[in-house]
């Protein structure tokens, strides 16, 4: 069966995988979203069904969707899994690293909600947010990571409300609250750290996740991580 996929926050981790792994089948085109456009052609060239756009969360979100959507009027699956991750003291945490964590994790996935809405799959679709057990309630937390556990957490509560509001339609919305996944972005906040898993192995996870089980689950918040708690 057709259908169209959108990934934000393609060019590398867990979201590069995620395409590369969804591109492998032939009927379904995938629209892999990065700020570095350059990277993503780089990744993706090789698969004709993987389309690649800039997409930068921090501004104009709106805006920058329709010049690469204009034309689309059916998007099956959109997964959020951009993330801006910042480890510093609490103290030393400025204005705007709260504000472009806030930004990035929280306002740019809304925004980036609010645009496709109309263009979500009228018989069935599905909206995945990608979080952090750093946002999951009750789990183990970790000092310096203020900015980025409680967007993280904002986000969670996001996907509660929406799913609320939008219960009477056709979209399903989710949220996977990811563990320590060895990626980039992990490697940057926490040099050293050797998490349990790679990113391709989660990147099955999410995708057997978002294709699979919107019949069976909305505005749920669900940990997915080898930790304890």
């Amino acid at each position: 069966m057709s259908k169209t996929v959108v990934v934000i926050g393609a060019s590398r981790g867990i979201g590069k995988s995620i395409v590369e792994l969804i591109a492998k089948n032939s009927n379904y085109k995938v629209f892999a979203l990065a700020r570095n456009k350059e990277q993503l052609i780089s990744n993706f060239g090789c698969y004709t069904n993987v389309v690649c756009g800039s997409i930068d969360l921090t501004h104009s979100v709106a805006g920058q969707l329709s010049e690469i959507f204009e034309g689309i009027h059916k998007v099956d699956i959109l997964i959020n899994n951009a993330g801006l991750l910042i480890n510093k003291p609490f103290e030393s945490i400025s204005h705007e690293d709260f504000h472009n964590s806030y930004q990035v994790n929280v306002i740019g996935v809304m925004e980036t909600v609010q645009y496709f809405v109309p263009k979500m799959n009228s018989e069935k679709s599905h909206i995945v947010n990608i979080s952090s057990m750093g946002g999951f309630q009750g789990s183990m937390k970790f000092a310096g990571l203020s900015a980025y556990s409680t967007s993280k957490a904002a986000l969670c509560s996001f996907t509660e409300l929406f799913a609320e509001e939008y219960k009477n339609s056709t979209i399903r919305m989710n949220c996977l609250c990811l563990g320590a996944v060895q990626t980039e972005m992990l490697e940057e906040a926490f040099p050293g750290y050797i998490a349990p898993l790679l990113p391709d192995q989660m990147a099955k996870f999410i995708v057997n996740f978002a294709e699979n089980n919107a019949d069976f689950m909305n505005g749920k918040i669900i940990p997915v991580s080898l930790s304890n708690p």
